[in-house]
């Protein structure tokens, strides 16, 4: 089973109590993340991605969509609609089973998620016991209608997830794409749960972008390729720069299993709060075919000519939060140094998610610089994100460009003017190496993706 035997914690691991505050202080001033309307005193649960995060939460969408689609010729993309209508979501099962027992305080009035309880009988909002109220189911779905007339017609919903826009497009996908199992179809979209208790900033949000993939398979070859994705998935945040320490595989426990799945595994992240989820991996069976094969009546099986059988595809789903991911990277990625008598924080991202590649700096703003600077700065950005900074002093600027994880800062400064190099420093060594400018091109290509 590979990876699934990873699963142990010492007890010498222990999350960094300060870590979270720093990062959601970072995202603030360097442009990351961005409490959601908040001149008009924000609106819980919902965060704007600013023009450094916008970047990078890009590159970790992209990273996911280059391993699992652009590099593999067993998986094709998707993008399915948002808004559905309620038979998707009865067949699926989320109109009667997606749902949450809610408990309220009667001294303090706070709501609680009661299978999250530390202490099922004490309110860890006002600290009193034995306040709560009787445990009721909270169904997550955000309902709202389509079309100019609020009637039980034209009932519509947000999905909870981007899986079931798959799985009803299974019949389209096969005959278009001419694939057959095993084969898989990738999606990349915004998804909304009504959650009880949103929060630890955009690991738990009301509206949340996923990375879901469906590999449709052989039943016989199911359990083959739930060891495979397993094994795939956790290898990809370490091959992304991820901490190895940092993160494991955790198996579920039969208590924890859906009702249709015989394996389900977490990749798990040791974020400030302690272990948590970022991806889940889970070996479904036939049920969501099932399901909507008996709610739609349409047939969604395979017919395998060789063996001269139909059988419906079993699927194996590796299902990634991607906000919830980037904010693992960036936790991941932040350090803190002493150079001389300063703290210097820097974010050691893999370049691939760095939100941007390279910044061009001129050392003054006088227009002999600025001109054959912004110059250079338009050739790279026709390969890379690039960054063109001029204010305040190079050493501020590069601990700038430090803060948002940029791998290489590229200096022009007066004798760039004659000899044509500029000055090239490294985000990690912090070392520097002039460059004529006629190689840059080349030397950064051989480090950059």
């Amino acid at each position: 089973m590979g990876r699934l035997a990873f699963i142990a914690m010492t007890q010498e691991q222990f999350p960094n109590s300060e870590l979270f505050d720093k990062i959601v202080n970072l995202s603030k001033r360097r442009g990351i993340v961005y409490p959601s309307a908040e001149i008009y005193g924000g609106f819980r649960s919902t965060y704007d991605y600013g023009p450094v995060g916008v970047l990078m939460l890009r590159n970790v969408k992209d990273a996911w969509w280059r391993s699992m689609v652009q590099l593999r010729h067993d998986v094709v993309g998707l993008d399915a609609s948002i808004l559905g209508p309620p038979a998707v979501w009865e067949a699926s099962g989320h109109l009667s089973n997606f749902s949450d027992p809610l408990v309220d305080c009667k001294e303090c009035g706070a709501r609680h998620r009661e299978d999250k309880l530390e202490d099922p009988n004490v309110c860890p909002t006002c600290g009193n016991t034995g306040t709560f109220t009787e445990a009721r189911q909270f169904n997550l779905m955000f309902k709202t209608q389509a079309g100019p007339v609020e009637d039980t017609a034209a009932v519509a919903y947000l999905r909870p997830e981007t899986a079931q826009g798959m799985f009803i497009n299974f019949a389209n996908v096969l005959y278009t794409s001419r694939k057959k199992p095993p084969f898989g179809i990738a999606q990349i979209g915004k998804s909304f749960r009504n959650e009880i208790t949103p929060g630890n900033f955009v690991f738990r949000t009301r509206e949340f972008e996923q990375m879901e993939m469906e590999f449709f398979v052989p039943p016989a070859e199911a359990s083959e390729w739930y060891s495979y994705w397993c094994d795939k998935r956790f290898n990809w945040y370490v091959e992304h720069g991820m901490t190895e320490a940092n993160i494991r595989l955790r198996p579920h426990g039969d208590d924890e299993l859906s009702h249709y799945s015989s394996g389900t595994s977490d990749v798990e992240f040791l974020f400030p709060w302690g272990w948590d989820e970022l991806e889940g991996i889970a070996n479904r069976g036939n049920f969501d075919l099932t399901q909507h094969m008996e709610h739609s009546g349409t047939k969604l099986e395979f017919f395998d000519q060789a063996a001269n059988e139909r059988y419906i595809p079993h699927v194996i789903e590796p299902a990634a939060g991607a906000t919830r991911t980037m904010m693992a990277f960036l936790m991941d990625a932040y350090h803190e140094e002493q150079v001389n008598d300063d703290t210097r924080v820097v974010l050691k991202l893999h370049p691939r998610l760095a939100p941007f590649k390279l910044a061009v700096l001129p050392l003054s703003k006088k227009p002999e610089l600025i001109g054959p600077a912004t110059e250079l700065y338009e050739h790279l950005a026709e390969h890379w994100m690039c960054d063109f900074d001029q204010t305040q002093a190079i050493g501020k600027r590069y601990r700038r460009q430090d803060e948002i994880g940029t791998p290489y800062c590229v200096t022009f400064d007066f004798d760039s003017l004659d000899d044509n190099a500029v000055t090239v420093r490294d985000r990690d060594t912090m070392e520097q190496v002039r460059l004529p400018i006629a190689e840059l091109q080349a030397w950064l290509s051989e480090r950059l993706p």
